[in-house]
């Protein structure tokens, strides 16, 4: 298990994000389209995980569907765009399933996924959320396995010009969340993602090292996402 990207809801058009990443040195891309879910995306991949910026393309569709993602999206952007969740990636999403369910956790089941590329190319993978009512409490990650294996992927995002050199010397260090009981919501992540609590209210995955901090506001959220440069020269 590990991070697979970070999503920042917002009401600005994909493009609009691009040229803006762009003016500020970072390489960023129209990802495309969800079709099923009336949204659209841009895209920045870093050497380990990818950051989504995801806004609302069509409303008729956005707020018909049933799709965790989306009704968390329309949400908070009722209140301003912002940093809204993040996706995990796990093996053999079917029986990471099983395991939650059997920890108690209610889920969505695993759901079939698409997004249509800006060129036109079909983007597959499955995914998974847990139940939890839309709120301003913290949003429990949802997990993600892709059609195709990473070093496929990846291979197709450098020859695409998605991934670019500059791109593989970021990567995303750390996840912050601001919350209202730090140790309650570690608690609670460390159970449903079978990991250890760290010393400073965090849970160290793989490629990232997720945080909980304490804020007097009243909603729980992602807040931060840090991305520096890596040892790779």
């Amino acid at each position: 298990m590990k991070l697979d990207h970070t999503v920042y809801f917002t009401n600005k058009e994909p493009e609009k994000t691009v040229v803006e990443q762009q003016a500020s040195g970072r390489h960023a891309v129209v990802g495309g389209r969800h079709e099923q879910w009336g949204t659209h995306n841009a895209l920045l991949y870093t050497k380990n995980a990818y950051i989504e910026w995801l806004s609302v393309e069509k409303m008729g569709i956005a707020q018909q569907v049933e799709h965790p993602l989306t009704k968390l999206l329309l949400h908070d952007l009722e209140q301003s765009d912002g940093w809204g969740t993040i996706c995990l990636s796990v093996e053999s999403i079917e029986k990471f399933n099983d395991e939650v369910e059997n920890k108690g956790f209610r889920t969505s089941g695993v759901l079939d996924a698409e997004r249509r590329t800006a060129d036109g190319q079909l983007r597959k993978w499955k995914m998974l959320f847990i139940d939890q009512p839309v709120s301003n409490e913290l949003p429990y990650p949802f997990f993600i396995e892709w059609e195709e294996p990473e070093e496929t992927r990846f291979v197709k995002l450098r020859e695409e010009g998605t991934l670019s050199l500059d791109n593989e010397q970021l990567e995303i260090t750390e996840c912050v969340f601001s919350v209202e009981d730090p140790l309650r919501v570690t608690a609670e992540w460390a159970i449903l993602l079978s990991k250890k609590v760290g010393n400073t209210d965090d849970i160290v995955l793989p490629n990232v090292v997720l945080k909980f901090v304490a804020h007097d506001g009243d909603k729980d959220r992602l807040t931060d996402v840090i991305v520096g440069q890596t040892d790779q020269q």
